[in-house]
């Protein structure tokens, strides 16, 4: 029981680094095609944020999604009777 809670947690572990990485990653590509899209048209900076902040909230409800299952994994873990 107890190296089934240590697999969990080193699980979970890599589970939030890797979604941070991959997050921050993409938030930092985003930034930067956001930046080079409105330098080339400034008139359509609008639009750009608009899509651009739809696909931040999209990211976070994503996040939350994972946090939601790691809390479940924490909690209530189907493997340990």
């Amino acid at each position: 029981m107890e190296s089934i809670l240590s697999s969990t947690v080193s699980a979970i572990g890599v589970m939030l680094g890797l979604a941070f990485l991959g997050i921050g990653i993409g938030i930092g590509i985003l930034g930067a095609k956001v930046a080079e899209a409105v330098g080339r048209n400034p008139e359509t900076k609008a639009d750009v944020v608009h899509s651009v902040m739809t696909v931040l909230i999209v990211m976070t409800i994503l996040l939350l999604f994972l946090f939601a299952f790691i809390f479940m994994l924490l909690f209530f873990n189907p493997l340990v009777n």
